[in-house]
């Protein structure tokens, strides 16, 4: 395709007269400013990766920062898709909440687009429990990543937001045991039409932990959050998202036949609590109606038990993990590493 149109697309936030990106609340840093140019980033070995994308951890040269950057690969989007990804951009660089990963800034050069995130060096709780938890957390720290989570999730819900895709490898924690809720690639306003309470009728998320409404594409609105909450919540406890070792049709067919997902305390590797399992219950009711908003399950009795701040992860979670560039699964997962400059290319 060509992409020429779409090099109006960088920069999407709002830019200082010098090119640069204010860093102020919501986990960014004041007073920093972070330059939109491509040769001020230098790329380091990868550290996720999608369908369409690769993350790498890199470095800001003029700062000698470490960032995070996602390297998007445009001529394998279409036209719609594109506006997705502005949408995510606008959103994330918009978004002013301690539980919700900042952006600082996007370029687009060549058929590749940039996004520079803050690093956050713990990785998301699915690689989390990759290395470490392959049963599950704790129900101490699991009450401790929610509570996080859910703040997050409200702030959006506030303004007018769902983000359509929470799920464990979307929560990233920092070593200190901050939690944002990140890859808001597919999340969609309820406020373009004016409408604060309009439903979408689109097709998106991961499979495991999408609504009932969603799949059957019938409307959705903030409520569909909450049943992905539900199901991240299991997935905490147990390793792994309900369904998951099912192809997605199964999934989807199992969704919307079964009775929902529960937590069986009786069989996970860890203990939990009837409070646990009745948080749990509570997001997964199959009419949405009937699921609290965010705001309301943030009064849920669970969450009197996380009576420790945040840090407690860093000792109680992190504590034994490597650091994430040396984790077997990633490095397995990932492009082998090589010196890059900011346009992917080999250094010499």
């Amino acid at each position: 395709m060509n992409i020429n149109p779409l090099r109006k697309l960088a920069p999407v936030v709002n830019a200082t007269p010098s090119n640069a990106v204010s860093v102020g609340e919501g986990g960014q840093p004041e007073g920093v400013s972070f330059s939109m140019k491509p040769d001020d980033y230098e790329l380091g070995n990868p550290i996720g990766y999608g369908s369409s994308a690769m993350v790498y951890i890199a470095k800001y040269l003029p700062l000698q920062k470490i960032v995070a950057v996602k390297v998007l690969d445009l001529d394998m989007f279409e036209r719609n898709q594109i506006d997705e990804l502005r949408r995510e951009i606008q959103i994330m660089s918009l978004s002013r909440h301690p539980n919700l990963l900042p952006v600082y800034g996007s370029f687009v050069n060549g058929p590749k687009l940039f996004i520079v995130t803050p690093f956050l060096s713990a990785g998301s709780l699915l690689d989390i429990m990759k290395t470490a938890y392959p049963h599950g957390i704790d129900e101490q720290c699991i009450v401790t990543i929610l509570k996080q989570a859910l703040q997050g999730l409200e702030y959006l819900h506030k303004n007018g937001l769902i983000h359509r895709d929470v799920k464990a490898g979307n929560l990233l924690m920092d070593e200190d045991g901050l939690v944002q809720l990140a890859d808001f690639g597919v999340s969609s306003s309820l406020m373009e039409t004016g409408e604060r309470k309009g439903n979408r009728k689109t097709f998106v998320g991961t499979p495991c932990w999408m609504a009932p409404e969603v799949m059957e594409q019938s409307g959705y609105d903030y409520k569909a959050d909450i049943w992905s909450f539900g199901i991240t919540a299991l997935e905490l406890s147990t390793g792994h998202a309900p369904f998951a070792k099912y192809p997605p049709l199964k999934v989807m067919m199992m969704t919307l036949q079964n009775e929902p997902p529960t937590l069986d305390r009786d069989q996970t590797y860890n203990k939990y609590s009837k409070s646990f399992k009745d948080l749990i219950d509570c997001c997964l009711q199959k009419d949405p109606t009937k699921r609290p908003t965010a705001e309301k399950l943030l009064l849920h009795p669970f969450f009197k038990l996380a009576t420790k701040k945040r840090q407690h992860l860093a000792t109680d979670l992190l504590q034994a993990l490597p650091p994430i560039t040396r984790r077997a699964h990633v490095k397995s997962e990932s492009l082998p590493p090589t010196k890059r400059n900011s346009f992917g290319n080999e250094r010499t």
